[in-house]
């Protein structure tokens, strides 16, 4: 009974979501899978290929997406041009051979254009069947740390050798490559591990967060705006009222996904949640109530909506799309076929969820502080320019550009509704010449963190200004004049992913901050009719040896 009351629950608060505006910071994903080419590529045609590539990318922009995790290393081979290991044979049907030209590059630069962000998906412990042609070459070259389960090859995650190689191959890609985050997949026991050796569960847990460590020593080291992230098993252990089913992350393949959150050696998860109703609800909020301020992306179990699959409806998808939204999590379709294929719908459902586009959310823990807003901000013959003086001199640690579009002024650059574009890699951009329209531009770091607007007004009208507060070493921030035009009783603090801190009377007393920990923060009006409109940004930047 309590079971069914709370399944209820989940369902009428997905049911309120609907009436609610899409979010600006949110991750849409895509695994696209070449293992098989179950995804892509379709052909060995290498032309063909870049051009189904391209098209997949597109059809992914249309429907929201802004994160691709593609798969660049497959089973101990790789769909880039790798000095450590050969090139995949799904790419020319012969392992080692070149198919020309290099996929993975394409995807980054594709993607790039599109405002999206690319992922390359590392298949770490598996290395494929045990007498296939790239596992035959990683057995001669590790002979003591590749096992054999079955008919499939594995590297030993007991041996700190398996550490370092997979650190390695994840530092290749980063060093090589612009990528915006490093994805890991089965970094795991293989569970049909058994009785191989006689470690307890704390050592296993211990030996897979090694890998981690390692991995995340020099992805960091080499780039540290570069998202890491995994995909764990969908449910991290058994709930108090849930159970796991036996199947679970922490206690059947050892992955302390949760820790690594903790301990800040993730960025962000990915969990694998291909279930439905109960075994689906508790699990995800309990990722999402354990985060640690982390990013948490459901996996979506979408290809169960074909029939040769699974029984699953549209519905049970939608269901769990509203409830993640909801609590704050991301999307993450599985796999890319289902989608684009628009099996039962889920790719027009997807345009319709993901109407309004969405920025990745800033890591805020990684850096702190924002860049500078753009200067010159300028319209002239259909075409928005401006000018950044603080271009970062570190190489692929560039800035980027989201343009806002409104008939308001200022643009309310805190709506979704009104980007227009996001990511954009170049201090120019044609737009509609459109006198109805005004323009605001932000600056964006690779790690997501956004400067203040930079407002131009075309369309002149009814209008408060955006004031700019200034930073505080903890002491009460004084608010800015209320305008007589704004209907305003309260003030709302907000982190810069939106998350209600603190609440006050709008007056002109000073608005106590002292609580909150060093960072940037939003301001926002809350008026007589529950309307907000943002006020400004402040700053808590406290004297490090005060703190100590």
């Amino acid at each position: 009974m309590r079971r069914t009351i709370i399944a209820s629950l989940l369902l009428l608060s997905a049911l309120v979501a609907w009436s609610q505006e899409t979010p600006k910071h949110e991750i849409r994903a895509v695994w696209l899978t070449t293992l098989g080419g179950l995804d892509w590529p379709r052909t060995m045609n290498p032309k063909q290929q870049q051009e189904d590539l391209i098209r997949l990318l597109d059809k992914y922009k249309a429907v929201g997406i802004n994160t691709v995790l593609f798969q660049a290393r497959v089973r101990a081979t790789t769909t880039y041009p790798s000095d450590i290991e050969p090139w995949t044979e799904y790419l020319t049907g012969k392992v080692g051979q070149s198919p020309g030209y290099d996929p993975l590059q394409l995807v980054i630069d594709e993607c790039h254009k599109r405002g999206m962000q690319l992922h390359a998906w590392v298949v770490t412990i598996p290395v494929g069947k045990w007498k296939q042609g790239g596992t035959q070459l990683i057995r001669k070259k590790f002979p003591k740390q590749i096992l054999r389960i079955g008919d499939e090859a594995y590297m030993n995650p007991e041996m700190p050798e398996t550490a370092d190689y997979i650190a390695q191959c994840c530092k290749e890609i980063v060093d090589k490559y612009d990528v915006d985050g490093i994805h890991l997949d089965y970094i795991r026991y293989p569970e049909t591990w058994g009785k191989r050796s006689r470690t307890k569960p704390d050592e296993r847990r211990a030996n897979i967060t090694r890998i981690v460590q390692a991995i995340h020593k020099e992805v960091k080291a080499s780039k540290p705006w570069v998202m890491l992230s995994c995909s764990p098993v969908g449910k991290f252990d058994n709930l108090s009222r849930y159970p796991s089913g036996g199947w679970n992350a922490r206690n059947a393949v050892f992955q302390d996904a949760q820790g690594w959150l903790k301990d800040s050696l993730m960025d962000a998860l990915f969990p694998m949640m291909y279930f439905r109703d109960n075994n689906f609800y508790p699990f995800v909020i309990d990722w999402q109530e354990r985060s640690y301020g982390r990013f948490i992306v459901p996996g979506l179990g979408i290809y169960f909506l074909d029939p040769r699959e699974g029984k699953w409806e549209l519905g049970d998808v939608e269901r769990e799309m509203w409830v993640s939204r909801q609590i704050g999590a991301g999307h993450c379709y599985f796999r890319s076929k289902f989608l684009t294929d628009n099996v039962k719908g889920i790719y027009d459902f997807a345009a319709r969820f993901d109407a309004t586009p969405a920025l990745i959310p800033p890591m805020t823990w990684a850096v702190d502080s924002v860049p500078q807003q753009p200067q010159e901000l300028n319209f002239q013959e259909g075409v928005l320019s401006w000018s950044d003086s603080t271009v970062s001199t570190e190489k692929h640690n560039y800035h980027l550009y989201n343009i806002y579009a409104s008939k308001d002024f200022p643009v309310d650059v805190s709506n979704a509704s009104n980007l227009v574009a996001t990511r954009l890699m170049r201090t120019s951009v044609r737009v509609p010449n459109n006198l109805q329209l005004n323009y605001a531009v932000t600056c964006q770091d690779r790690y997501g963190l956004e400067s203040l607007p930079a407002q131009l007004l075309l369309n002149a009208g009814p209008r408060y200004v955006v004031p700019i507060i200034a930073v505080t070493d903890g002491q009460p921030v004084r608010l800015p004049a209320k305008p007589s035009t704004l209907d305003a009783d309260y003030v709302i603090v907000a982190n810069m992913l939106g998350q209600q801190l603190a609440i006050g009377p709008y007056s002109s007393s000073p608005f106590d901050v002292s609580h909150l920990p060093d960072g940037v923060y939003q301001l926002y009006s809350l008026g007589k009719k529950k309307r907000s409109h943002r006020i400004g940004f402040f700053m808590i930047k406290r004297n490090r040896e005060e703190k100590e």
